[in-house]
């Protein structure tokens, strides 16, 4: 059976006016023309977000499975159908509790793998990160996680300047997990080394990282400069200026720069107090931050709203979808299989209507309800 979505179809290459999805069983069999249409909605790629913590109540960094099936399915309402469940800088033996407990999620394909973000921080930079579980690089809790996960772990944030950080970082890419430069107070010198190691994206560009200085360009710009990096952005209006945001994507092309939501449990929920790591959590007007000191803790944000809010602070909309969808899935090695409206990729899209809300999403070529 032959399903059909037409209207505006947007794919990595330009946009299809009067535009057809042809879906066959659960892939994409066509993408094309399709004259007869009239104003129809926006037809966009499902779409992939490489770090989030949690939402809908729900949180993906205490091991639990079942809270980690409710968190992917809230952000798959808001069209998101590819993701990994991003963990904070937890004790070794959570690690290793989560990794067995989302094996199985990952194998049924309710998640897409697991991104540690920590515990190998710098304590300087550590942000909302529980500076108790802070510690160096231990290539052997990695290649036992790694053995563990049956390739459940696809991504690991380090911070350069560690002890043993370079060797982690080689381990992780000669296991084919993707190695992350993020909260980190390196120099560019040692950012450098750390993509000259293997290391192929930076974790919320700006964030949690030594800022820029002419004299010391320190982290971001060693991984804006870096060809074969992908750069995360946070496009909420609270982790970045609009300014910031657009340089950073003029820098980096759509092409290297993936928008992220660092969501975490409050996402969808109201105002309130709520858990990050073990760190008490105030949100307050859809802001989360850490209660003792103030610092920004994760977010509220869900895609299709980072989307809206790119578009909206001057990216073109083809760019933003690359940057939602296209990118990601390529940083996070899912690039054939996922993130784009073309032939042979599983028939995932959303449905948006002109201001770029969501209408529909599909997920492997059926509609989620």
């Amino acid at each position: 059976m032959t399903l059909r979505v037409t209207g505006k179809v947007v794919t990595p290459t330009g946009v299809f006016r009067q535009g057809c999805v042809e879906i066959a069983g659960d892939r994409i069999r066509a993408v094309a023309e399709y004259p007869t249409v009239r104003d129809g909605h926006w037809i966009v790629p499902g779409f992939v977000d490489m770090h989030t913590h949690g939402g809908g109540g729900h949180t993906f960094t205490t091991g639990d499975a079942e809270s980690a099936r409710q968190a992917a399915e809230f952000h798959l309402g808001h069209g998101t159908t590819t993701l990994l469940a991003s963990l904070v800088s937890s004790p070794f033996p959570l690690m290793r509790e989560a990794t067995a407990a989302y094996r199985p999620l990952v194998e049924s394909g309710v998640l897409a793998g697991v991104h540690f973000e920590g515990p190998y921080l710098s304590a300087a930079r550590c942000g909302a990160q529980n500076p108790e579980f802070l510690r160096d690089p231990s290539t052997e809790e990695l290649a036992e996680l790694i053995e563990l996960g049956g390739g459940a772990v696809r991504m690991v944030t380090v911070a350069p300047e560690r002890d043993g950080a370079l060797e982690a970082i080689k381990l992780l890419v000669g296991q084919g997990v993707v190695a992350a430069v993020g909260h980190t107070d390196a120099t560019w010198e040692q950012t450098r080394a750390a993509v000259a190691a293997g290391a192929s994206v930076g974790t919320h560009l700006f964030n949690g990282m030594r800022p820029v200085h002419h004299r010391e360009p320190g982290p971001v710009v060693a991984l804006l400069e870096s060809p074969n990096v992908v750069c995360e952005l946070v496009a909420d209006g609270v982790h970045l200026h609009d300014g910031m945001l657009g340089f950073a994507t003029s820098v980096a092309g759509p092409e290297r720069a993936a928008l992220i939501t660092d969501a975490m449990a409050a996402a969808g929920m109201p105002d309130g107090e709520y858990e990050l790591g073990g760190q008490a959590v105030t949100v307050a007007d859809g802001v989360a931050r850490l209660s003792r000191d103030g610092a920004i803790a994760g977010s509220t944000l869900t895609m299709d709203a980072a989307l809206r809010h790119a578009v909206a602070a001057g990216v073109a909309l083809p760019d933003a979808c690359r940057m939602v969808a296209t990118t990601p899935a390529r940083a996070i090695g899912l690039g054939d299989r996922v993130g784009a409206l073309q032939p042979g990729l599983r028939a995932d899209l959303v449905v948006l209507d002109d201001d770029l809300n969501v209408v529909r999403v599909m997920r492997a070529g059926a509609w989620v309800e």
